[in-house]
């Protein structure tokens, strides 16, 4: 074999084995995204989750969802095929699981979802949300010393915490908005933010913000940002 034709032959070896570590390296590490992300959610591959949705709070018919509620659900598809999982979508008063059996997504203030409230009293005892009858101008959400009124398409929030009972137990994931367009809104920020959250919080943590939703009747759920972040507070029944 000549000087030429040897140093081509090397070339070629070279090329594909450098081509087959890239490979396998870029593999290894979208194998750790998915699974750091699995283990964020709950929700390893092809697993059933648990995804509960509220009745629409102004409709005469018990199970109607607001359109806002069900584009909720569909912004959190994208979380779940990523993960793999298999939604099981329930109405909040149909669900008899326990809260610890399987990852949960929970839309909808106490008022518009009963599994919600049994959440908010069992597990972040200081994030309350005003009822409607007690408070219909704004909805109030307080926890510990801050409250947040709703000033209705100008300036809406909501709830978004995660519940992590024990280390290795499902967590839920509560989205308690004042309005639907909140609950979408609250959505759409864990669906696009959950990286930012891992890093923060860590896989296994629980964690609860308040997100105010900006201009609802012009910009719709596309405004978000970071009012406050509770989790100090919200899980303490002080």
């Amino acid at each position: 074999m000549t000087s030429d034709a040897w140093n081509v032959s090397l070339n070629i070896i070279a090329s594909v084995i450098t081509g087959s570590t890239v490979w396998l390296v870029t593999k290894a590490m979208a194998w750790r995204r998915l699974r750091r992300m699995q283990v964020f959610f709950g929700l390893t591959g092809g697993e059933e989750c648990l995804v509960v949705v509220p009745r629409h709070a102004s409709s005469n018919r018990g199970n109607s969802v607001h359109r806002n509620d069900a584009a909720a659900l569909l912004e959190l598809t994208a979380v779940l095929g990523d993960c793999r999982a298999r939604p099981e979508v329930v109405f909040h008063d149909d669900v008899y699981q326990g809260a610890v059996d399987k990852a949960e997504f929970c839309i909808g203030g106490p008022e518009a979802n009963q599994r919600t409230a049994a959440h908010l009293r069992s597990a972040v005892p200081n994030l309350r949300h005003a009822r409607f009858e007690d408070d219909p101008e704004g909805v109030t959400i307080s926890v510990g010393e801050h409250h947040f009124p709703a000033e209705m398409g100008r300036s809406e929030y909501v709830a978004l915490a995660k519940i992590q009972r024990e280390g290795q137990d499902k967590p839920a994931f509560l989205i308690c908005g004042q309005t639907s367009v909140s609950n979408r809104a609250a959505a759409r920020y864990l669906q696009r933010n959950y990286a930012r959250l891992m890093r923060t919080y860590g896989l296994r943590k629980r964690f609860c913000l308040i997100l105010r939703v900006v201009e609802s009747n012009t910009y719709g759920p596309a405004v978000v940002e970071l009012a406050h972040d509770a989790t100090q507070e919200a899980f303490s029944s002080s």
